[in-house]
């Protein structure tokens, strides 16, 4: 099954279901319903999950690197302390530190902005092949019902000329 599939049959349920009365609700099996929910989102194409995985990586990425940022930041702090007699050890200790942070932060922001690039490059590919399908499939249906069309039409016309000689055998039988 597909997941227009699924969509339909679930569709079906819910137009099918048990009505309350007077509320425009309808009752549902829920444990079919979940089930069918679920086969749909098994069939979400990878690329979603990939691009939540990208973005889960990206905050926790973020947060290790703050985390480390901070601890650094602290440990520079303990050895200044200690090392506040001397000026100049102070002095350097203060530039490693603001490098650290400063190459942190680069890190932080070259992983965020390749995150984010990286999802933006899959979401739109994912909305390029959504339009693709769409439209492929707009015309699929446009030719299925030309078809339906021409075949109710020659239908009609069947049935409308088996008429009209119905008409004239009644009317010769005078």
């Amino acid at each position: 099954m597909d997941v227009i599939k699924l969509l339909e049959y679930l569709n079906e349920i819910i137009e099918t279901s048990a009505k309350v009365p007077m509320t425009g609700k309808v009752m549902v099996h829920k444990k079919e319903t979940l089930e069918i929910i679920e086969k749909i989102m098994n069939y979400l194409p990878d690329e979603l999950k990939k691009a939540q995985w990208i973005v889960e990586e990206k905050e926790r990425i973020l947060s290790e690197a703050i985390e480390e940022a901070e601890n650094l930041k602290r440990e520079n702090i303990n050895f200044l302390r200690k090392q506040v007699e001397n000026h100049d050890i102070t002095k350097r200790a203060n530039a490693k530190a603001e490098a650290i942070i400063v190459s942190a932060e680069r890190s932080a922001k070259s992983i965020r902005l390749g995150a984010r690039d990286y999802a933006d490059e899959v979401l739109n590919q994912l909305d390029n092949e959504i339009e693709d399908k769409s439209k492929r499939m707009l015309i699929d249906l446009k030719k299925q019902m030309q078809n339906f069309i021409v075949d109710l039409e020659s239908h009609i016309n069947l049935n409308s000329e088996s008429i009209r000689q119905n008409i004239k055998e009644l009317r010769d039988m005078k």
